[in-house]
């Protein structure tokens, strides 16, 4: 099978099946997200809703959050990773919002990474889900199970190389959502030690199930 059967294959079979694919972090305008986003960073989703009710709570608007300090947001975020930093620049984030875009989240990756917190990947997060822009965001998930599947080539061995090859062979109206499949085939079935290949309903078109290579690249 070569690169562009897999493809097919691959939106042939979640489209079917996951046709509406989304994030699994609770939010309810673009600024929850934005904020969500940035904490969710080297942290589980799961333990990002956990802290997100209450942080909303006290701060339900960007105007909220800038005026407070690193210092207090760090007492509603203690539970997640490196809370210093995600409280600083959650800080850093909002002012920058309210300042120079008027409290409104932007839709251009370049504004987004303006920010602190913000990089290429939180950015096309944000494009993609708020505004529904052909972006594809890389993380661990979608690096991984890229690479078993034989979507991208070994030598892809940085999020944006990988980001690059997705985007170039996937249909455009489907690169948002599938962000969202490829993300949650890596949580829950092509986990990073152990894949789930016998209950994995891809492993007929996985090159890494093919080969009996589930190494990747590490970012």
């Amino acid at each position: 099978m070569n690169k562009k059967e897999r493809y097919r294959a691959l939106v042939t079979y979640f489209t079917e099946h996951y046709p509406q694919a989304e994030t699994e972090l609770h939010y309810t305008n673009p600024y929850e997200l934005l904020v969500a986003v940035i904490l969710s960073a080297q942290c589980t989703d799961k333990r990002i809703n956990m802290v997100t009710p209450r942080l909303f709570e006290r701060y339900p608007t960007p105007e909220s959050l800038a005026a407070s300090t690193a210092e207090e947001v760090y007492e509603y975020i203690r539970t997640v990773s490196y809370p210093n930093n995600k409280s600083k620049n959650l800080i850093g984030m909002a002012r920058i919002l309210v300042n120079d875009f008027q409290s409104e989240v932007p839709n251009t990756i370049e504004d987004l990474q303006k920010m602190p917190g913000v990089g290429r990947k939180t950015a096309n997060v944000i494009v993609s889900v708020i505004y529904n822009q052909p972006a594809m965001a890389v993380d661990t998930h979608v690096f991984r199970v890229s690479h078993r599947l034989g979507l991208v080539p070994k030598t892809a061995k940085n999020p944006f190389l990988v980001e690059k090859e997705l985007i170039k062979y996937l249909p455009k109206d489907k690169i948002s959502v599938a962000h969202h499949w490829l993300i949650l085939h890596g949580r829950y079935i092509c986990i990073a030690r152990t894949p789930k290949c016998p209950e994995c309903e891809l492993k007929g078109f996985c090159l890494a199930y093919e080969t009996k290579d589930f190494k990747t690249p590490s970012l």
